[in-house]
């Protein structure tokens, strides 16, 4: 079973509808015993950072996420959130990542939002994935490079397109729409 935690964050129903394809069964939940008790867990997002982790510390969330033990996969804003401190809303965050997380120069073009490719990969979740490969952005914030970054992208200043330490792993780039590449991502979660 696979949790995908509620957090007043959209894009759940991609997620829970990529799972399903692959035939994972799947719940959505703020029941922090539901997700440390799951398989897997997913944190999805796409939304505002002060918002999102108001709601979590509200749940007590914020605690539960950092005991869990099992393969954990946070998506767009959930990467940001497991960062250290973000810069939408001056927002400190779960400390899970040694990563700020910066805005975008309003000189660019932003939200970056279309297909990228990764300019460097590799981990376990990445496995089978190439750098002519593209994934599907949307966002205006993004983790800086870092210790545990194991996904490069390039849009102007390079970020972590993918980040993991432990058991915890996250993508800026949605796998859920991102077609056979996302998909061959998620099959790589799901086997952890």
């Amino acid at each position: 079973m696979v949790a995908i935690i509620k957090y007043n964050a959209g894009n759940i129903t991609s997620v829970q509808n990529a799972l399903q394809r692959l035939g994972a069964e799947s719940i959505v939940t703020d029941d922090p015993r539901a997700i440390l008790n799951a398989d897997r867990v997913i944190f999805p997002g796409v939304g505002e950072a002060s918002n999102a982790m108001r709601y979590l510390r509200s749940k007590n969330m914020d605690i539960t996420i950092k005991k869990i033990k099992k393969p954990f996969l946070g998506i767009c804003l959930g990467l940001q959130l497991m960062c250290k401190h973000s810069e939408e809303g001056n927002t400190a965050c779960l400390g899970i990542f040694d990563a700020k997380v910066k805005r975008f120069s309003p000189d660019l073009k932003v939200p970056h939002m279309g297909w990228n490719n990764l300019s460097e990969s590799k981990g376990k979740i990445l496995k089978g994935i190439n750098t002519e490969d593209n994934l599907y952005y949307v966002h205006s914030y993004y983790a800086e490079l870092c210790q545990s970054t194991i996904g490069i992208c390039d849009y102007i200043v390079p970020f972590s397109a993918a980040i993991q330490k432990e058991n915890y792993y996250g993508t800026q780039f949605h796998p859920e729409k991102s077609a056979k590449v996302g998909i061959k991502i998620l099959q790589n979660f799901l086997k952890l």
